[in-house]
């Protein structure tokens, strides 16, 4: 079996230390089952890569490799896969509980896997799938808005905090084409300018009053709240500003207990979004995630939808990898950075 480069780490250190992702070889994996085998020809770094190699406290023995987006071409296939075959383009984010994407091949389930897009750049490519499927569970599956019937979603309002971000930008965008009314938060003149020019109608800043700015906007409440930024710090704001009935979901988790009690009164729905979810457990709506990228091949295509790409990196390798990693970590991050070997 031949070897094949991969970047990892075995605990965790500072980023800007050499040995905070390492390249080392290990063997090439083979396809069975419903498995691609994918040579990787761009990955993508988000903050869900950083909190796992930081959370990484205790040295291990063996390289760890991550990495949740990728694009690339299928070189080899296992005995049960029906949707692709060898020479197919693809793009995916992958399962949390394998190895991830920054290595020279990678294996990944058919199932959470789309065609790639045939009208952007790798980068532009790898840049979507994490964002895309996050993006689209959350609103449409753990929010109940029907992305084919804008007319009647128009007149509802969504609240989406943190609109600059890799979700946040691909959320204000598929709100939009879903015929909401979109209000994103944002902080600093290059933030708001890219989240108003990827779909929100209205932008507030998420470092004031949020509820008392919403109001000024002309909206009592709101239909929808998408939370992608600081969960506990928004609560109270949050409670305030859903509607009666309302609806809100979450992807970052919170540090602290909730009071769901306060939304009681409201008899407000809360939810969670992990995108890793069907693909963990493997559910048997697993196969949701290649009709979701599937979707958002064809809107990429379209040019209904556009990637969130705002930076690339040329090659993949362990420098570039810290590279991106402490940009993600800087907090500061607008859209998605990718690294890419096309």
């Amino acid at each position: 079996m031949p070897d094949m480069r991969a970047i990892g780490f075995t605990h965790n250190q500072p980023i800007e230390n050499n040995q905070s992702f390492f390249e080392f070889f290990e063997p090439r994996p083979e396809a069975t089952g419903h498995d691609l085998l994918v040579k990787v020809i761009a990955t993508a770094v988000n903050p869900v890569d950083t909190g796992v190699r930081r959370g990484t406290t205790e040295r291990l023995d063996r390289p760890k490799v991550i990495g949740w987006d990728a694009y690339g071409i299928v070189t080899a296939v296992g005995e049960a896969v029906t949707l692709f075959q060898t020479g197919d383009r693809v793009f995916y984010a992958g399962a949390f509980k394998r190895p991830g994407t920054d290595s020279e091949y990678h294996l990944v389930d058919e199932r959470i896997v789309g065609p790639a897009p045939t009208k952007l750049t790798p980068a532009e490519i790898a840049a979507t799938p994490l964002t895309s499927l996050t993006t689209w569970e959350a609103l449409f599956e753990q929010l109940p808005i029907n992305f084919d019937a804008p007319k009647e979603n128009t007149g509802h309002t969504v609240l989406i905090i943190n609109g600059a971000g890799g979700v946040g930008s691909m959320a204000t965008q598929l709100a939009h084409l879903a015929g909401l009314t979109v209000i994103a938060t944002a902080s600093r003149p290059e933030t708001i300018a890219w989240t108003q020019s990827h779909g929100a109608d209205y932008v507030v800043n998420h470092r004031e009053d949020l509820v008392a700015q919403v109001h000024d906007l002309g909206f009592k409440t709101v239909d929808y709240i998408l939370e992608l930024s600081n969960l506990n710090q928004h609560w109270s704001e949050i409670v305030d500003l859903i509607k009666p009935s309302g609806h809100i979901v979450s992807i970052t988790g919170s540090e602290t207990p909730l009071d769901l009690r306060a939304l009681k009164p409201k008899r407000a729905t809360f939810a969670w979004e992990w995108m890793y979810t069907k693909s963990y457990y493997e559910t048997p709506d697993m196969l949701s995630q290649h009709a979701i990228l599937t979707r958002v091949q064809q809107l990429l295509d379209a040019g209904k939808l556009k990637s969130t790409l705002n930076k690339t990196m040329t090659p993949i390798n362990a420098a570039n990898l810290r590279a991106a990693h402490a940009l993600v970590e800087s907090n500061r991050m607008i859209g998605k950075v990718v690294i890419t070997n096309a």
